[in-house]
């Protein structure tokens, strides 16, 4: 089968301390780094070794900052190179260096990367940018749209090849006028999709099905968001309760989660590149939404 995952393990600790994220600048002990470090081997080991039939697309979503850290950029490596994997990719704030990609497989390794302003020079995030493109390395570019980020992301996008999608994400807790909205989606035409998050109670999602979230005990939920657990990676559990079903939520705001909605033409606009968040091609104009983002009330599931 296809099966997608997200992995997210117990490393919390970033090397960063954006104010709009609350995971910044954690310290984990020497103690939660070993437990980490074996969390993932023992993950790849499974990925390495799965049922005969199965085709796997793996993306890490650490609460820190992984490629700071020697064993995912290993894990990444080798997970590149194994034929049943279709597409190895971490969510990072290329903080790294980046000459370790060239020890992988290019055509399966991918990397989300995202700006942060005022934690590291711009010509530093730049410059590995163009090593990432130089190399052949797949990845997207992104910045929180905060107001005092626009000129850096107006900056970044001039510099950038023009064949690398840059991202906006909504701020969490910021509303948007339509006339600011309107100046980050001139950078980036599918900013309307996060600028509100999604109705999805009762909606059709991939998640449960075919994408399944993934922690470092094993436990297997259907997305990030919800809690509900569907058994266990390792004993195959989990198995048993893949399936089609609807979303148990309100709202889904955020792009991990709402990706997968099958009421939005997301796998469309990024085929071939979902968890990497690269659209197919050049997206010039906005891309229709299927009816109002954020409706005026939305009924309990």
């Amino acid at each position: 089968m296809d099966l997608t995952l997200l992995y997210r393990g117990p490393l919390a600790s970033c090397d960063y301390d954006c104010p709009y994220c609350p995971f910044a600048k954690r310290r984990d002990s020497r103690a939660q780094l070993t437990a980490d470090r074996a969390a993932l081997a023992r993950f790849t080991d499974w990925v390495a070794g799965p049922g005969a039939d199965d085709r796997l697309s793996v993306l890490f979503t650490p609460w820190g900052e992984g490629l700071v850290r020697s064993w995912y950029r290993r894990a990444l490596i080798e997970l590149s190179h194994l034929p049943h994997v279709a597409r190895a990719v971490i969510q990072t704030n290329l903080g790294g260096r980046t000459e370790w990609t060239a020890e992988a497989d290019l055509e399966t390794l991918a990397l989300w990367c995202t700006y942060h302003p005022g934690q590291t020079p711009y010509e530093r995030f730049l410059g590995r940018c163009r090593q990432l493109a130089d190399r052949g390395v797949r990845f997207s570019v992104g910045v929180v749209g905060l107001p005092e980020h626009l000129a850096q992301a107006r900056r970044l996008r001039r510099a950038l090849p023009s064949e690398v999608y840059l991202w906006i994400n909504a701020a969490e807790g910021y509303t948007y006028t339509d006339e600011e909205a309107a100046l980050w989606e001139a950078l980036d035409p599918l900013f309307p999709y996060s600028r509100h998050p999604h109705r999805s109670a009762g909606l059709p999602c991939r998640t449960g099905a075919s994408v399944i979230s993934v922690d470092g005990d094993g436990t297997v939920r259907r997305c990030h968001f919800v809690r509900e657990e569907l058994g266990n990676l390792y004993d195959g559990s989990f198995r048993a309760a893949l399936g089609p079903r609807a979303c148990p939520l309100k709202v889904c705001d955020c792009h991990i989660g709402y990706v997968h909605l099958e009421t939005l033409p997301l796998y469309d606009v990024f085929a071939g590149g979902v968890l990497e968040r690269i659209p197919a091609g050049p997206v010039t104009g906005p891309v229709p939404l299927p009816g109002p983002v954020r409706p005026p009330a939305v009924p309990a599931p």
